[in-house]
């Protein structure tokens, strides 16, 4: 009878322990997982056909598919922080996306939008790992926030790129103004440039008002800048201001890319935009932008005119259309999305879905 009671004892003694021990890890960690479903229809004209092996076949049709991360990425990720004390904080973040549609990952890597660990405290914070690039903070700029339809259309995607080897610092939030400085390196033996990028994002916001200035470079893996969409220097300015229910957006890239060896390829682009949100209701917002970019060497211009609608059914759950028409010039061939028209011909095109967020 002795012997049962002191086992009971000790049991309850280690029970005890164990809760203390857990008590204590919740009170400094915490663990979310989070993500994003998002999917529904898409319908465009003028797509330039293909044949078998991926060559032109110099003729047009239109196409109708299942969207898949149209509105917002399809996502899931795990994230987590834990209390050091004295203001100091350790973080993770782990993050992939993935088409609803098909099912399948968004890029061969396991995690393939994010996946870092960093330290946050007085002084700011500090990040290692993967991250999307620092020229993705021009979303904060977009009428569109970051739909397949807004400022990723007419520079091809060049504003929208993953960035691996990344080491970033973001500053404390002084007076409205916040910077972050970003490096992904190229780990290339004998060269610190080549296959590099680098960033700087700059943002003051002061009531309604947010301005805000992005600056990065993107090397080839020779350390050159020989293409305005792949490997290039992208300055962007703009702002939004912010009265009652309406939201305004103004925004200006400057790509250019000097190393570009054929003359005839553009090594230049300029990029201007304009729109507006609109909140009808607490659950309905209008959305209205147009853009236009130019090219050098007489490779052309185009102009993007999109208006929208997201509905929100609940805090999580969203409804969302859209409808846009692209205006190509000279030798121009810019998609309302990424699948492009002949060079010179328009396209008109839409989508609508739902997102839900979890």
């Amino acid at each position: 009878m002795k012997k049962i009671t002191l086992q009971c004892m000790q049991a309850a003694a280690a029970t005890m322990l164990i809760g203390a021990a857990c008590s204590q890890a919740q009170a400094q960690t915490s663990v979310t997982i989070y993500g994003r479903v998002d999917a529904g229809v898409d319908y465009q004209t003028n797509v330039a056909l293909k044949d078998a092996n991926g060559n032109p076949t110099g003729q047009t049709g239109s196409k109708l598919a299942a969207s898949g991360n149209q509105w917002g990425t399809s996502m899931i990720g795990f994230k987590g922080t834990e209390d050091l004390g004295s203001g100091l904080s350790a973080f993770f973040l782990l993050e992939s996306g993935f088409d609803a549609t098909k099912g399948v990952t968004n890029g061969s890597a396991l995690f393939n939008r994010r996946s870092y660990v960093g330290l946050n405290g007085g002084a700011g914070s500090l990040k290692f790992g993967k991250n999307l690039f620092i020229v993705n903070d021009v979303w904060f700029l977009d009428p569109t926030g970051q739909q397949f339809m807004g400022t990723a259309s007419l520079v091809k995607g060049r504003n929208w790129p993953g960035a691996n080897n990344v080491i970033e610092y973001q500053t404390p939030t002084w007076s409205g103004f916040n910077a972050t400085a970003q490096t992904s390196l190229g780990e290339q033996a004998g060269s610190t440039t080549n296959g590099r990028s680098d960033g700087l994002s700059l943002v003051y916001t002061n009531g309604g008002l947010e301005l805000r200035g992005i600056y990065d470079v993107i090397r080839d893996a020779n350390g050159k800048y020989s293409d305005v969409y792949t490997a290039s220097k992208d300055l962007i300015v703009g702002g939004t201001y912010t009265v009652d229910k309406l939201k305004m957006f103004v925004g200006y890239e400057h790509i250019s890319a000097p190393d570009t060896v054929a003359a005839t390829s553009p090594d230049k682009l300029n990029h201007y935009w304009i729109g507006a949100n609109y909140m009808l209701t607490p659950a309905l917002t209008l959305i209205g932008a147009a853009y236009h970019a130019k090219l050098n060497h007489d490779a052309g211009s185009a102009s993007l005119f999109m208006v929208g609608a997201n509905y929100n059914l609940s805090k999580r759950t969203l409804l969302y259309a859209a409808v846009g028409t692209v205006r190509n010039k000279g030798n121009a061939n810019f998609g309302t999305e990424f699948d492009n028209p002949l060079p010179g011909q328009a396209q008109n095109g839409g989508y609508a879905g739902i997102s839900h967020s979890f």
